[in-house]
């Protein structure tokens, strides 16, 4: 093994339906591997429902569109690609890469990594019990995915036998560029502060150009969106990284836009569980390294848990949604009011032909800050989007209930203006449900390079330990620490917010604008604070977190998106406004503050 004395990294992707524009940007900047990442919870279960149509699909066809045209640069300058694009079906993805590879004359080796698929084990793990990791519910009878979050080891060990690309299915989105990075440095598998170092630099990369100013709290100092650069990591063997984007590109990369992606869906800060190490995140420090460079230290790690986190989804019976434009006086009552007539009429019919009510009816005015509830300050708008969702188990009756849409605009209020998509179609409703399983009960990872026979790779056993923080952090009652020159002004003014998701769960991670201000925001956001704050959207508990090198608190939302993702009926299923709307609250700060940001 020969050990690199450094590697560029660029994250060409960061979710299914993200922009093409990445790739040749990063090629451009002398990126010598493109991580592209292209899977999340929701995907998995869209991906499934694609391949009973069709057992050639079940990969996003866009990782492969999108590198066509570049296969050529690709191979001239040797660069490396992994990604986690063979979703559900990780062989037809590395089949289509090959005709690719072939049709442009070209010879790189295309690699798959699998493994991770549970289904065949799945009436056993039944058997054995196996219940949902936070409700303690048994795994339902019919499932549509279940696939274990892989680590980066045979992602190295592809790249040690020879691969140029390498295609697995469901991995911890970090590995992708942990597995680059073993292999490049010849990093041990017990070499846990590395692998958490490692892990950090797949983790900011992940989501594209998340970390170059996209989605960041002060989105007008953002320069040049509509040609945003994407994420480049300087990798030493030492575990010290810089991260940087191509020159010439929007966007921007500060300490700020940076420490937003470190906690971006985190929960405990100082015990971060991945399938290689528990990364501990909580005392990264940033520093600024000239224009838009950021170097990256402090990230620590401590051996693997012995399970693996594994991502299941099944239909939980069928949705419609209505979507009409209401305008004029009184506008969000009289959306409340049609939809309620909507909802009135089908069951009357659903009555009649004996069918059962809906399982859930849920109606927004949107315009009428409808996520906010009670909290509105938007009633008396006179434009609003009336959005009705209803779930039934039989889609049959969803169509009955679709018919009636039209008749809005006769029966109901005057100023219903269009229907949006017309006649709603059914849906499946699709819920995520979340096991763990012992890395032992699994079948080894295993590679497989171009037609070669596939390796299997064994993975350390992991250790049994208490890997949360215990009872979180919970700080003194709200005070301004004994100032008596007090102001109170809206937490944007004197902190940067980032919000994210994992199933039902939301984290809103609250970084101070100085560091002088972390031991103040303390006080005065309680757990208490937040979840008040959000109690119109959240029924479980809140936790805090903190993460003094970033100057930050981690809130986490238990039971706080309605489901989350495609099972969530709200406008909103992902939170990802809520740190936004955490920003909103009002604290009581120092005056000399102000004078500061």
């Amino acid at each position: 093994m020969t050990i690199r004395r450094s590697i560029r990294i660029g994250g060409a992707s960061g979710a299914w339906g993200d922009s093409p524009g990445g790739i040749a940007q990063l090629l451009a900047a002398g990126a010598e591997v493109l991580m592209m990442d292209y899977l999340a919870e929701v995907t998995m279960s869209l991906l499934a429902r694609a391949r009973l149509k069709d057992p050639e699909a079940g990969f996003p066809p866009d990782f492969v569109g999108y590198l066509v045209p570049h296969l050529g640069d690709i191979a001239r300058r040797g660069v490396k690609v992994v990604s986690n694009a063979g979703g559900v079906n990780p062989q037809a993805c590395k089949r289509a890469i090959e005709k690719a590879v072939a049709d442009a004359g070209l010879s790189l080796k295309v690699a798959v990594v699998e493994g991770d698929d549970l289904m065949p084990l799945l009436d056993a793990l039944r058997a054995e019990g196996v219940r949902e990791w936070r409700t303690g519910e048994a795994i339902p009878p019919k499932m549509l995915t279940a696939n274990a979050y892989l680590g980066a080891l045979p992602i190295a060990a592809a790249l040690e036998a020879g691969a140029d690309i390498v295609v697995t299915g469901r991995c911890a989105d970090s590995s992708l560029a942990l597995g680059v990075l073993m292999q490049a440095f010849g990093w041990r598998a017990d070499q846990y502060d590395l692998l958490a170092t490692g892990s950090l630099v797949g983790h900011l990369l992940e989501c594209g150009p998340q970390m170059t100013g996209g989605v960041f709290t002060d989105w007008e100092s953002v320069p040049g969106w509509d040609s945003i650069g994407y994420p480049i990591a300087d990798c030493e063997p030492d575990g010290r990284f810089t991260v940087t984007k191509p020159e010439g590109t929007g966007g921007m990369v500060t300490v700020q836009t940076v420490a937003e992606q470190v906690l971006y869906e985190v929960g405990d800060p100082a015990a971060y569980i991945l399938p290689d190490v528990i990364a501990d995140f909580s005392q990264v420090r940033l520093e600024a390294d000239g224009p838009d460079r950021v170097r990256v230290s402090g990230a620590r790690g401590r051996a693997p848990t012995r399970q693996y986190k594994v991502s299941a989804t099944w239909q939980d019976g069928w949705r419609a949604t209505a979507i009409a434009v209401i305008i004029g006086i009184d506008a969000a009552r009289k959306a409340e009011r049609a939809a309620q007539a909507l909802v009135g009429r089908a069951r009357k019919m659903f009555a009649e032909r004996g069918l059962a009510d809906f399982d859930a009816v849920h109606v927004e005015a949107l315009g009428a800050e409808a996520s906010y509830g009670a909290q509105s300050q938007a009633r008396a708008t006179r434009e609003v989007v009336m959005r009705l969702v209803v779930d039934h188990r039989d889609p049959k009756a969803l169509g009955a209930f679709a018919r009636e849409i039209g008749s809005s605009g006769l029966s109901f209020a005057q100023g219903t203006a269009a229907l949006i998509g017309g006649r709603p179609k059914p849906s499946p409703v699709v819920r995520l449900f979340t096991f763990l399983v012992d890395k032992a009960r699994l079948p080894a990872a295993r590679y497989q390079v171009g037609d070669c026979e596939p390796v299997p790779v064994a993975v350390l056993p992991g250790e049994a330990q208490d890997v949360r923080t215990p009872g979180g952090d919970e700080s003194p009652a709200a005070g301004a620490g004994g100032e008596t020159d007090v102001v109170e002004v809206p937490l944007l003014r004197v902190a940067h917010a980032r919000s994210g998701d994992k199933g039902d769960t939301s984290n809103i991670a609250i970084f101070a604008r100085r560091p002088e201000f972390f031991d103040g925001l303390r006080r005065e956001l309680s757990v208490a604070r937040i979840a008040d704050h959000f109690a119109v959207s959240i029924d479980g508990p809140v936790e805090r977190f903190t993460a003094p090198g970033l100057a930050a608190l981690n809130f986490v939302l238990h039971d706080a998106l309605g489901g989350g993702g495609m099972a969530s009926r709200r406008i909103d299923p992902q939170g990802k406004a809520y740190g936004q709307r955490a920003l909103e609250m009002r604290v009581r700060v120092p005056r000399a503050w102000l004078r500061s940001v």
